[in-house]
């Protein structure tokens, strides 16, 4: 081994302890706020494309993680951002961590990869830009991601909370 591939291992093996480190602290600030909510759910921590992932999920099929995503996902979103700051006050560095309530962020992926698959095609077909609704943050790096694997390119405009995704022809 090189001492590049050496370093490189090693930096490697830093950011995976760091990121299993931000989705301990996570887990258990979720953890005390089910308990506060008494609500039931099990968490679960996985590092996934370069960033800490927390997924609370329940046994029973309980209705009552949905009070946690919140009507399209807007109590999810703020709860998100809460532990990510809760992870930032633990370690001083800004987190990314993604947070899923009961399934809700991993169907919403397969819905927003159907849609830009499906804008990629409608672009290349009829050669003109495709404009989205808008979205949050999260749903467009989705279809960001999905028309890049269509082969064509897509980028956001427009202001928060109204920004959008254009998906150019070829």
């Amino acid at each position: 081994m090189t001492e590049g591939t050496i370093s490189a291992a090693a930096e490697g093996a830093d950011t995976l302890t760091r990121l299993e480190q931000e989705g301990e602290i996570a887990a258990d600030y979720l953890e005390g706020l089910l308990d506060i909510a008494d609500l039931d759910g099990d968490i679960d921590m996985d590092v996934e494309a370069d960033r800490a992932s927390v997924s609370i999920i329940s046994d029973t099929g309980s209705r009552d993680l949905q009070k946690l995503v919140g009507r399209d996902g807007e109590v999810l979103e703020a709860l998100q951002e809460l532990t990510r700051l809760a992870v930032h006050r633990e370690t001083g560095d800004r987190s990314r961590l993604m947070l899923d309530i009961a399934g809700y962020r991993a169907r919403k992926r397969t819905e927003l990869s159907e849609l830009g698959a499906k804008a990629a095609a409608d672009a290349r077909s009829s050669g003109a830009p495709v404009r989205l609704q808008p979205m949050t943050p999260f749903e467009r790096k989705v279809v960001h991601d999905a028309v890049k694997a269509a082969g064509l390119r897509s980028e956001s405009e427009g202001e928060e909370p109204g920004r959008f995704v254009v998906v150019l022809p070829a």
